[in-house]
């Protein structure tokens, strides 16, 4: 029987059970052979036309240059997400993803070129002509199959009629998912259910079982109105074909419920789909997977795993190299400055929390006329008479942490990550915010999601912390190498403007 999954966006909600999207039916539909046909005839056409402008024929030359475009834009793609089947995303996500997988191509057809020679068989006005076009030609068929997609869609073709077996939060996330997505092809057909629900989304059916019970405070009344009957009715307009798929959104311990509906609608034709009841857990980027055959859905991991680990590596290295040789000359100037104006070490080398929750020493330049590193570390607060002159202008403008690409080239630290704290922080707030360890599931950065948003400076309450935490998690949950370059960016616009920064 199939089922769908959670695809662990970010948590939109401030409660403990953070709703998240649900990806509804990811079975693979006709579109998603055409686009990735299209993407290739788009980079071999936009090349072939280059070409005989320019020249008035196409030599094999170009055909092979073209295929291996085709390669390398397939492979860059599952680095960026353009290939990964979420439709969801706006069409500026998508445009934006496609300029990221053609930079990444054009790089690794440069990279090629150089090692091979092979750029010699081109001019420059042809592969200036060709960067420019072929991006253009993606977009416009990829908005061509959208616009065809939609009106089949509109025409009813490929139209399926689906009801939601539970009227409950989760039900409801799922109808909005459902209705927020128009090329999943569903025509939402009502809820269903055999609870007594009233008009204000509570569940006054106090003689049901213990493990029928669910959180439905959150049910808004449009959803309650839209209910069409009980798990009997849906039974009854599935084997009339009145409805042609069936999501079952039950609690899992609701598993009476569940095992009678299955085994009544076995009796139809209706096509049967479970959405796992995962909001009652903290899903850090959640997937599915087997293990010996049997499938199991991960709770906890990291994105960095297989090829986007060694893509996001490649990055660091890349990146950090370049960035070191650009700023040696300042950060001589930034070191003799701190050894002149104040007694202590150049550099302060502090205990922290890595991958695993691994120790690592990160290196800072000195900001402070101390360097604690102990048991107990007291953080920064304004007007602190710890910070030396020279040091409190290094924290405003986050000079003081550019050693750090140090430990990003050794691999003990990431360009972009979750922040990290200093281990006595990590012992004490690990005791008081639910999930604080999952933020060390991956490496720590020297920028992250929540500096960007502007958790930045002390954090002298509890609430501080778990606002950083929040978007740690929704960092891990979300990951890509486009989401990295974007905090990148807005990293060099936010640094200057950050008053929290002390």
């Amino acid at each position: 029987m199939p089922s769908t999954t959670s695809d662990a966006s970010p948590a939109s909600s401030n409660t403990a059970n953070s709703v998240q999207s649900v990806s509804i039916l990811g079975s693979r539909h006709w579109y998603e052979f055409v686009q990735p046909c299209l993407d290739s005839a788009s980079i071999l056409a936009s090349l072939v036309l280059v070409k005989f402008a320019a020249r008035g024929h196409v030599d094999e030359a170009s055909f092979a240059m073209g295929l291996i475009a085709v390669i390398a834009f397939f492979l860059c793609s599952q680095l960026t997400g353009l290939q990964r089947g979420d439709r969801r995303g706006c069409t500026d996500s998508e445009i934006v993803r496609v300029l990221a997988t053609w930079t990444l191509t054009i790089l690794v057809l440069g990279v090629l070129a150089f090692a091979t020679r092979y750029g010699q068989y081109f001019s420059r006005a042809v592969i200036l002509s060709w960067c420019v076009l072929c991006p253009a030609t993606i977009g416009l068929s990829r908005m061509c199959l959208r616009i065809v997609q939609v009106g089949l869609l509109r025409r009813g073709v490929g139209v399926r009629r689906v009801a939601i077996a539970g009227c409950n939060t989760l039900g409801h996330q799922t109808h909005a998912n459902i209705e927020s997505d128009s090329s999943l092809g569903l025509q939402f057909a009502g809820f269903y259910d055999d609870r007594n629900l009233i008009r204000d989304g509570s569940d006054p059916n106090e003689n049901s079982s213990e493990e029928d019970n669910s959180d439905d405070h959150a049910i808004s009344n449009e959803a309650v109105n839209r209910l069409q009957g009980d798990l009997n009715d849906l039974i009854a307009a599935a084997r009339s074909g009145k409805v042609e798929t069936v999501l079952v959104t039950l609690p899992m311990r609701a598993e009476k419920r569940i095992r009678y509906l299955l085994d009544e609608l076995s009796d139809s034709t209706a096509s049967v789909y479970i959405v796992p009841d995962f909001f009652v857990f903290e899903l850090l980027h959640a997937r599915w997977t087997q293990v010996g055959g049997l499938p199991a859905v991960s709770v906890t991991e990291t994105p960095m795993f297989g090829i986007d680990g060694v893509a996001k590596r490649a990055a660091d290295l890349i990146l950090a190299t370049a960035g070191l040789l650009a700023i040696s000359l300042p950060m001589l100037a930034i070191a003799a400055a701190v050894k002149l104006t104040s007694p202590g070490p150049v550099f302060f080398r502090q205990r922290r929390y890595g991958l695993d929750g691994q120790e690592i020493r990160v290196w800072k330049f000195r900001s402070m006329t101390t360097c604690d590193d102990g048991a107990v570390v007291k953080q920064a607060t304004a007007n602190d008479s710890r910070i030396t002159p020279l040091g409190a202008i290094l924290r405003k403008t986050s000079l003081d942490e550019l050693p750090q690409l140090f430990n990003v080239i050794e691999g003990s630290m990431s360009l972009v990550g979750p922040r990290p704290h200093a281990s006595a922080h990590n012992e004490q707030y690990r005791g008081l915010i639910r999930g604080y360890m999952m933020r060390h599931k991956v490496k720590p950065g020297i920028t992250g999601l929540a500096q960007v948003n502007g958790c930045r400076g002390e954090t002298e309450t509890v609430d501080k912390m778990e606002q950083r935490i929040h978007f740690d998690h929704q960092y891990i949950r979300s990951w890509s190498l486009l989401l990295d370059i974007r905090i990148l960016f807005r990293t060099l616009l936010v640094v200057w403007k950050q008053p929290e920064a002390y």
